[in-house]
């Protein structure tokens, strides 16, 4: 079975008004299909990019670009790629179900079999919210409606640039269970940004750490956690050895 995302070799290169920049730099790594990968790395080292790259939002300089075993512009084309932003870019003027709807208005009907937009947000936890106003939802529920219009359709992929980072940790340790069980359920491929070491550790399989200037792969860590992941294993001394190995990578960079 070939990986869900394959990237060999791929640089990504711009001019800025002063002068050339490369983004990326000879970055290679495989996600297996239903896998979850973490990328792990200092600001300025090309995480964003590289979710770009694969969602074919941005066009490498050189390398190649694998997506389900075919080109990633197939791959948008099919409608096989999710997208969760940071912030949750919901509108205003549209209640929960409405913002969760707004990809069919725009693409057409979903695949046979996907969710619906009433099961996505069954899924995220938001049953009995589907009228409410973005106004009216905490910013942690405005994430879970992302999360859910970010499936629809069914994608075999979901690319998530760093969804939590604004929440509060209470918050975040919730979604980031909820998170974990979508996964399980769903069989979804997730390639997951962070800029904190704990939330690298606890979700991935495996963590990728970027270096910077210009973006390059460091080091790939696996991840040996008993499954299903909870919370309190993060107080284990296991834990807290991944933890100073992926703070020692980072800091080698």
């Amino acid at each position: 079975m070939a990986p869900a995302i394959d990237i060999s070799g791929v640089s990504v290169r711009f001019m800025s008004e002063r002068a050339a920049v490369t983004a990326l730099e000879d970055v290679s790594f495989t996600v297996d299909q239903a896998g979850f990968l973490t990328l792990l790395g200092p600001s300025g080292c090309g995480k964003s990019t590289l979710l770009r790259v694969v969602a074919d939002i941005i066009t490498p300089s050189s390398g190649q670009v694998r997506v389900l075993g075919g080109t990633a512009d197939a791959a948008r084309r099919q409608r096989e790629i999710g997208f969760v932003f940071q912030d949750a870019t919901l509108l205003p003027w549209r209640n929960v179900i409405d913002n969760v709807r707004l990809p069919l208005q725009i693409g057409g009907n979903p695949r046979k079999g996907a969710r619906s937009p009433e099961e996505l947000l069954k899924l995220v936890g938001l049953a009995g919210w589907e009228r409410a106003f973005p106004h009216e939802l905490s910013g942690g529920m405005r994430q879970r409606v992302s999360i859910a219009r970010a499936l629809l359709g069914d994608p075999k992929i979901l690319l998530m640039d760093e969804p939590f980072g604004a929440l509060d940790e209470i918050t975040r340790d919730r979604l980031n269970d909820e998170l974990l069980q979508i996964w399980r359920e769903t069989g979804t491929t997730i390639l997951f940004v962070t800029h904190a070491i704990h939330e690298a550790a606890y979700l991935g399989q495996r963590v990728m750490v970027l270096a910077a200037r210009p973006g390059r792969v460091r080091e790939i860590v696996p991840v040996d956690l008993p499954e299903p992941r909870q919370l309190a294993m993060r107080d284990t001394a296991e834990f807290g050895a991944l933890a100073g190995r992926l703070r020692t990578v980072l800091e080698n960079c």
